[in-house]
């Protein structure tokens, strides 16, 4: 089965106070968006897209530096992690089979989970998306599983009753998909939320109203969640790598 990969890099990061698209700020003197790649190839996905945004002219430029090939797409308008995938759609279609999409800012999602949540997602699932079980889950959509452990959904930290808020497992922000099944509900995703956004784990809740099987996969790290906002995020992610022996 072909693999490929959707990154998702279009951000600004207004707090981060920095002249670069977010995904370009480095930890260990490398961009954060460069530590996905990375993760990404060594998993044996080699055909990636990176949706660019914000001075995509910079990640344009960066991505032409490596030694391997990257597509790129712009996204004009951010509008959502499911408005920035339907601007891969002619990626898609070029390239059935699996895709995994991740966050561009996200530096610590690592080979192993991404493929160990591949081993999952080839049991007949139409999507899985990657979790972590966090002691302190605020802030984070919530994985609901049913009784035989599938996805029920993921419910939002803003829609959440007290019951639901309990729950430590949380969504990542990255997932499989099979590639035919996503390009089948994604223009069906609507932006009927109060910031008028189209998101992508609204896909997920299509695939289930038409029957499909989602699961979620649990990383071993819950630093594969982490990300920053802010130049005190970034140092933490910094010392952290450091701590941790983590490397680009």
């Amino acid at each position: 089965m072909q693999k490929s990969a959707v990154i998702l890099a279009g951000g600004e990061g207004k707090r981060m106070k920095s002249p670069l698209p977010k995904p370009m700020n480095e930890v260990l003197g490398v961009p954060m968006l460069r530590w996905v790649i990375n993760s990404v190839k060594r998993a044996g996905v080699d055909s990636i897209c990176v949706v660019t945004g914000f001075k995509k002219e910079c990640i344009e430029e960066y991505v032409q530096t490596l030694d391997f090939p990257v597509e790129t797409v712009f996204q004009s308008e951010r509008l959502g992690t499911g408005h920035a995938v339907m601007m891969c759609k002619d990626f898609l279609k070029n390239h059935p089979g699996d895709v995994v999409i991740l966050c561009g800012d996200a530096p610590f999602m690592d080979s192993k989970t991404i493929e160990d949540a591949y081993l999952q997602h080839q049991d007949g699932y139409s999507a899985t998306v990657i979790s972590a079980i966090l002691d302190d889950s605020t802030g984070y959509g919530r994985i609901v599983r049913n009784a035989d452990g599938t996805l029920k959904e993921i419910v939002e930290q803003k829609d959440a009753d007290e019951e639901t808020l309990q729950i430590k497992e949380v969504n990542s922000g990255g997932y499989w998909f099979d590639s035919e099944d996503l390009l089948s509900v994604l223009d069906d995703i609507k932006a009927n939320n109060s910031a008028k956004e189209y998101y992508l784990p609204d896909a997920l809740k299509l695939l289930l109203q038409n029957g499909k099987k989602v699961g979620a996969f649990a990383a071993s790290s819950v630093d594969t969640v982490l990300g920053a906002n802010d130049p005190q995020q970034l140092k933490e992610l910094e010392e952290l790598a450091i701590q941790k022996g983590y490397t680009p």
